[in-house]
């Protein structure tokens, strides 16, 4: 008898998850099957549900913020045993050999699969992964865990590429999960760290200013001083020029987000004197071990609303409408 398993399927973009029970998948050679102990719900899923990211493999299983733990391995996998709990992020198979793979440039391989994007991910109650993207969790609870494998990473990444610990004064656009874990990382490495919100939402500024930071506004305000660096997780491209416009002199702004809306056109002037604006694609498995080693000794908590796989729907929508503050997480 074949064994399934219960899974929320994306079968057309723009529609509601579907629930259903399909066969439970079983681990090709390198890769493991994991049983999903709580899985984030990251605004990159809204992406893919929306359909705001191209040619998503339907039907497809969202969900890359795996925590699992390992039910079964594959042919050739070593490392793990079953038993282990692991991480599973966004970058989920590369090829190994383009030039990027081969300059540790992982992240841009033109041939790479993403996890609850073109393989399947972790809204589900069983899922499999390459063991080479797999990262041993421990320090935290698996609900806990969760948001540091697509949050905690790309905010990692975002922030090494403002200049890691070096900016002063770091500009912080969009406080939802990703901020309010990187925010934790820069208090404590000595950085001031001025949190912009959604106009007029005071919960976030206050969980801003409780994290540490040291002001807290609206997106369409100032900041008190000029930034050394800023870093948008909000996906709105008005917000480019904004920040431009809050930075020193030879100061940067990074765009940490998948996916943004379209950045109108602005004057030279916000990007002359060497201001520069970069973005991030994806991670690399470099960023997963730093991080995940760096995470439990600042210590970074998460902040986490769970709710049962059934209810990946109504997750997904209190994401959209900005209803919680830190990460939802999933918990089969």
């Amino acid at each position: 008898m074949t064994e399934t398993m219960h899974a929320m399927r994306l079968h057309e973009v723009g529609e509601p998850l579907v629930q259903e029970q399909i066969p439970r998948p079983r681990p090709a050679a390198g890769e493991m099957l994991l049983r999903v102990l709580a899985c984030g719900v990251c605004r990159t899923d809204l992406h893919v549900v929306d359909g705001e990211l191209p040619d998503p493999r339907l039907p497809v299983i969202p969900g890359h913020e795996i925590v699992g733990r390992v039910a079964m391995l594959g042919h050739g996998v070593t490392g793990f045993e079953s038993g282990d709990v692991v991480g599973v992020p966004w970058l989920g198979w590369t090829c190994g050999s383009c030039d990027y793979c081969r300059a540790d440039r992982e992240n841009l391989c033109p041939h790479a699969e993403f996890t609850g994007y073109t393989r399947n991910g972790g809204y589900a109650e069983y899922t499999v992964a390459d063991a080479r993207y797999c990262f041993p969790v421990s320090g935290y609870t698996p609900e806990a865990a969760a948001p540091l494998l697509c949050a905690g990473l790309i905010g990692y990444r975002s922030w090494r590429m403002a200049g890691g610990e070096e900016p002063r004064r770091l500009g912080i656009y969009g406080f939802g999960a990703a901020a309010h874990i990187l925010a934790q990382v820069a208090v404590a490495r000595g950085q001031q760290v001025y949190a912009f919100t959604r106009p007029g939402d005071a919960p976030a500024q206050d969980f801003a200013r409780r994290l540490g930071a040291v002001w807290a506004g609206g997106a369409d305000e100032a900041p008190p001083k000029a930034l050394d660096a800023a870093i948008l997780f909000a996906p709105v491209g008005d917000l480019v020029p904004t920040a431009l416009s809050h930075v020193r002199p030879g100061g940067r702004v990074v765009s940490g987000g998948i996916h943004m809306s379209d950045i109108p056109s602005f004057p030279y002037r916000l990007l002359w004197e060497e201001r520069s604006l970069h973005s991030v694609a994806n991670l690399t498995r470099r960023d997963g071990e730093e991080f995940l080693a760096l995470a439990p000794t600042v210590p970074v908590q998460t902040e986490t609303r769970p709710y049962p796989l059934a209810q990946a729907n109504q997750a997904l929508d209190d994401l959209r409408h900005g209803r919680f503050t830190g990460a939802a997480v999933l918990v089969p």
